[in-house]
């Protein structure tokens, strides 16, 4: 059984081909020459971080289905520059268009010591921006940013950092690794 660990960089589809007539973007095949894995869950082209992918059937649902509850961890950095009354609604739960959301565990941090983002994120100076580290336990289409932005914070740059007992830990951008199941 295999399970890769990538640090996926910003603008790469998780799929290892394009989708026929759409435009040319870079795969996980530009990165990862593996055969037989596929991506346990996605992230998002404008997002980074680590994606598992695994050949086992089994492990890719326990990742990525819903009903598992596995724990994945973002740092997000957020506009706005948020108090513990702002962030409170992620604790409990925000009220989405599909529905309410699981409770997230959700506080501020320092800037992490992260690759460049290419293209930068855009910067306006007179609006303050901030870094949280937010963890969910479901896995809707855009959810964190969809979250983020339903409390007013919108989401300017979006890293997941870990899935479970996984990480990025000593990871760089675009690299990948065997990691233990």
């Amino acid at each position: 059984m295999a399970l890769i660990e990538f640090n996926k960089p910003f603008g790469v589809m998780c799929q290892f081909t394009n989708e026929p007539g759409g435009p040319v973007r870079p795969t996980l095949a530009d990165f990862i020459k593996m055969p037989g894995v596929y991506p346990a869950g996605r992230l998002d082209l404008d997002s980074e971080g680590l994606l598992l992918l695994t050949d086992d059937g089994r492990l890719q649902a326990q990742i990525a289905d819903p009903r598992f509850k596995m724990p994945k961890t973002y740092l997000v950095q957020v506009e706005g520059d948020p108090d513990d009354a702002t962030l409170s609604p992620l604790r409990i739960g925000v009220r989405l268009k599909d529905g309410m959301t699981l409770p997230a565990e959700v506080e501020r941090i320092d800037d992490p010591a992260l690759w460049p983002r290419d293209p930068p994120v855009r910067f306006r100076k007179i609006v303050p921006d901030c870094w949280l580290k937010l963890t969910i336990r479901e896995g809707r289409n855009r959810q964190v940013r969809r979250m983020t932005a339903a409390v007013g914070l919108p989401t300017l740059r979006l890293v997941r950092w870990r899935i479970g007992d996984w990480s990025l830990d000593g990871l760089a951008q675009g690299e990948w690794r065997e990691a233990a199941s």
